[in-house]
């Protein structure tokens, strides 16, 4: 099975807030951008997807990862997360109505090919599927199969929501880089561990010495 992958991202600047005190104000923006580009890059790797539709209203992003080759839609609802990403799936089920769907987050800088693949393998198995964050409370992947809705319940703590709505968690051992989501400076550490995509890497680089990561917190 071949899968469409819905990433949604919020406009640069609104982006990321809790990476301020990790990556400074300025800087924020450039990580969003740099994480999107390598979770969008990583993905378009993947041999199990066929195409990436990137729900966004920002230009410069909407720009960038366009140039990657993701499919740009624009984020006409604006009603938040979980209706960009129904209104993403929608899209690209307009043009192919069997397709296979996955909602994917767009700030996993250490994604790696092989282990979507084997994600998205264990996703094939269920109608609709979901994949735990590194903290087991939030989700990262959402997976609907040819003519399932996809019903996304993302945010705060969406694996009990997804779990409630009927959805399999997928339980798989080895997949780290899918479950690493980014929102603090303690997660870009443990990103940066696993090792990051290049535009990622080259924005950690950029940092001044005495700036750390980790210095971010949960604020």
């Amino acid at each position: 099975m071949h899968w469409s992958l819905v990433i949604p991202l919020k406009p640069l600047a609104l982006a990321k807030s809790r990476l301020a005190k990790a990556a400074g104000g300025a800087l924020r923006p450039r990580f969003a951008l740099a994480f999107a580009q390598d979770t969008v890059a990583a993905a378009l790797s993947c041999p199990a997807v066929r195409d990436v539709a990137v729900v966004t209203d920002d230009p410069v992003a909407a720009a960038e990862l366009g140039a990657l080759g993701a499919r740009i839609v624009p984020d006409s609802p604006a009603a938040g997360l979980n209706a960009a990403l129904t209104h993403g799936a929608d899209a690209v089920r307009a043009a192919r109505p069997g397709a296979a769907v996955a909602a994917l987050n767009a700030d996993l800088p250490a994604l790696r090919p092989a282990e979507l693949s084997r994600v998205l393998a264990a996703a094939g198995e269920f109608p609709r599927s979901f994949l735990a964050d590194a903290a087991g409370i939030g989700t990262t992947l959402l997976s609907a199969g040819p003519g399932v809705k996809l019903r996304p319940a993302f945010g705060g703590r969406s694996r009990d929501r997804h779990l409630i709505s009927g959805a399999r968690e997928i339980e798989l051992m080895g997949v780290d880089s899918m479950r690493r989501d980014v929102d603090t400076g303690e997660d870009l550490l443990a990103a940066l561990a696993l090792g990051v995509g290049p535009r990622t890497a080259a924005h950690c680089a950029s940092l001044p010495a005495q700036r750390d990561p980790g210095a971010g917190g949960d604020g």
